[in-house]
């Protein structure tokens, strides 16, 4: 009796196994179906695996071959480049209407070595020269090749990256644009022009350039300056340019440039929001109309608000530095910014040059329910006023309950108010420090000015987004259930309650951000770099990341857990000591507002630079999850420097405390300074990871 209940017993095991096997195969199937390449999309490739395939030389050849084809084909629309791949050119790509031309990450589009291309050849341009519609380039890196083509000069026109004239409905996204001798979108004549999610470093002239163009929209972008501009727009109108964050690193002109020039067109239609734009060269925001006369209702109601200005123009030589300097507009409307540090003027009326003159007289600008804080002294752009009017004659400034406080040169030049309001001392300290001043507060929304939803996509305007997101979470889904099912059949497989370890690799991070204590009241949470220890000039620097590990169970044992940091920096430097790095969990923070002064916009540290508890739960305390010594008389060998933070895993995975993360910072922060790669850097293979290994 006992062996045929175990006869049965054994036939249900099989059944089950059986079953398992079955809803294995579907289940593959589906994913099958839903990662295979459509049969709309042809592949260019460097492994022979291509519809088209390059060889790493003259490689526009084959990809233009691949668009043409796709344009002649109208049951075709996209060209998809793979990688990993350099594709090197040495001529332009050319794209239709109706096309998207896409890549993975890790496909670049780099141009020739000393290419000696004419004034105004693009890399990537239009296929008919009359005008096309409907294009889309998203997903790859254009490497501009700068420093081998440096027989020409930057800002001339030459090697632009991307070019259209006389266009409509056109998209660039998700792209990483980097070291170029020219712009990186430019459009001259086009309407319907979407720029957006993209990382661009160093260009040697404007990230997006629209000429006489129409509906542009720039939002969620990355741009380092480095020859010109950020955004710019020249006889442009109907524009929204919002959640950007702007900077430089000692060169380029202003964060964002609006110009009009004569008669000809219109341009009252312009909004400027929810921006950080930071150690700009020059100005944040540079506005100027001037040339051959125009009435001022063709020149009108720019709207900027909700942005924060950092310690913008840095420039000591520019006469334009400052947050906002402006002229040539009527009814500018300035209100619910945050100007922190800006250098001359936070916000100014000056006229460049001649060249920059107005046409006209009686230009006023509106100034209201703003903070401006610490302006500072600039040898040429002024001696740190919060408002200055260099044009008094023709311009004028109607200011409104502004809150000032500690500007060096004053609160006023060429202009006075009788509702502006002079912080106290207790106040003055709170608005240095963002310290939380309730919803009460009048200039609460100045307060928490600043990009507000980095990277986020309007699924309502841009439907493939949305079909790749319900895509890739139906994915996931399949991923976690294929997951289960295979604990199931290794525990019936080997007819034991036992799972062997299955090592998971959880490379999605929510957030990292560097603290960073000479900037205390930045965000930075899109830097290529998270850093610690001090600097020889006596800056301290701490790294703040969190995990995604929703995908875990509670009851889940960890029987490993491994954070890998990817060493770069100092390169061919020493350091005076060891940096002994060292982890803690820290409280709840935001990685929008995240500071080294708050964890939350208008909330601030207890303890500037981050509070934290120990492996002990002592607030504040000295005894790390995780801490690993590297030696003083080393320098970056090209590898990844692992933490084991097992435990501290293991307890937020168990539920004992809320997900909160890692904080990093050295133990000693003096004259240890070294930088590691974080989950913004191009290369997703020195990105920081985390390993861990459940039982």
């Amino acid at each position: 009796m006992n062996e045929n209940k175990r006869k049965y017993k054994w036939g249900d095991r099989k059944k089950l196994l059986f079953l398992c096997i079955i809803f294995l195969f579907l289940i593959a199937s589906i994913i099958f179906i839903l990662s295979k390449p459509s049969n709309t999309t042809v592949y260019v490739a460097a492994n022979g695996s291509g519809d088209f395939n390059c060889d790493g030389s003259d490689d526009q050849v084959e990809i233009n071959k691949a668009l043409a084809y796709v344009a002649e084909n109208p049951q075709f629309t996209t060209v998809h480049l793979e990688g990993p791949h350099t594709y090197v050119i040495s001529d332009s790509i050319f794209i239709g209407s109706n096309t998207i031309l896409e890549g993975d990450q890790t496909a670049v589009i780099k141009l020739e070595d000393k290419a000696g291309w004419p004034l105004e050849k693009p890399m990537i341009t239009q296929m008919d020269s009359a005008g096309n519609y409907d294009i889309i380039i998203r997903g790859f890196e254009i490497d501009g090749n700068h420093d081998e083509n440096n027989e020409k000069n930057r800002g001339k026109g030459y090697y632009n990256l991307i070019h259209f004239l006389n266009c409509e409905n056109t998209q660039v996204h998700d792209m990483y644009m980097h070291d170029s001798h020219g712009d990186g979108l430019k459009v001259v004549k086009c309407s319907g022009v979407k720029f957006y999610n993209n990382r661009v470093y160093k260009l040697g002239h404007d990230v997006l350039y629209a000429i006489y163009s129409s509906n542009i929209e720039a939002w969620n972008n990355k741009i380092t300056c480095r020859t010109n501009s950020g955004l710019r727009i020249y006889n442009t109108n109907h524009v929204k340019f919002y959640n950007n964050i702007i900077d430089s690193e000692g060169e380029g002109g202003a964060g964002i440039e609006i110009q009009k020039i004569g008669p000809s067109t219109v341009m009252n239609d312009i909004e400027i929001y929810n921006n950080l734009l930071y150690e700009t060269n020059a100005a944040g925001i540079w506005i100027t109309g001037y040339g051959a006369g125009y009435s001022k209702d063709s020149a009108k109601d720019i709207f900027i608000h909700h942005n924060k200005f950092y310690k913008t123009g840095i420039n000591e030589g520019a006469d334009w530095a400052g947050g906002i300097v402006l002229n040539g507009f009527q009814n500018t409307l300035i209100e619910n910014n945050k100007f922190d540090g800006c250098y001359g003027a936070a916000i100014a009326h000056k006229q460049v040059s001649d060249e920059f003159s107005a046409p006209s007289s009686g230009y006023t600008t509106v100034v209201r329910n703003n903070i401006i804080i610490n302006t500072q002294s600039s040898p040429a752009a002024g001696e740190g006023y919060a408002v200055y009017n260099k044009l008094n004659n023709t311009h004028s400034f109607i200011l409104e309950n502004n809150c000032l406080s500690g500007n060096a040169g004053g609160n006023y030049m060429g202009v006075n108010s009788t509702s502006d309001v002079e912080a106290d001392s207790e106040l003055a300290a709170k608005l240095n420090t963002n310290e939380s001043l309730g919803k009460d507060f009048p200039w609460s929304e100045a307060m928490s000015a600043g990009p507000q939803t980095p990277y986020e996509i309007d699924e309502n305007e841009v439907q493939t987004e949305q079909d790749e997101g319900f895509e890739s979470s139906l994915k996931r889904v399949f991923s976690e259930f294929i997951r289960s099912l295979k604990k199931l059949f290794l525990g019936i497989s080997m007819q034991s309650d036992r799972v062997e370890n299955v090592k998971i690799a959880l490379p999605l991070i929510i957030s990292d951000n560097r603290l960073k204590e000479e900037a205390p009241n930045v965000t930075f949470s899109d830097s290529e770099y998270i850093d610690v220890g001090k600097k020889f000039d006596g800056s301290i620097y701490r790294g703040i990341i969190i995990f995604e590990l929703s995908s875990l169970n509670q009851t889940d044992k960890i029987e490993e857990a491994t954070l890998s940091l990817f060493w770069y920096y100092p390169e061919n430097q020493m350091r005076s000591k060891d940096t002994v790095l060292e982890v803690y969990r820290p409280v709840k923070w935001c990685k929008e507002h995240v500071t080294w002064q708050q964890k939350e916009s208008n909330d601030p540290w207890e303890n500037s630079g981050g509070d934290w508890y120990d492996r002990n739960g002592v607030f504040q305390g000295s005894t790390p999850y995780a801490t690993i010594t590297i030696s003083g008389d080393k320098t970056p060998d090209n590898r990844y420097y692992d933490l084991d933070v097992t435990e501290l895993v293991q307890e937020y995975i168990s539920g004992k405390y809320e997900n909160t993360g890692f904080l990093i910072k050295a133990r000693e922060e003096e004259e240890n300074y070294i930088a590691f790669y974080s989950s913004n850097w191009q290369n997703k293979n020195q990105r920081p990871k985390l390993t861990i290994e459940c039982a």
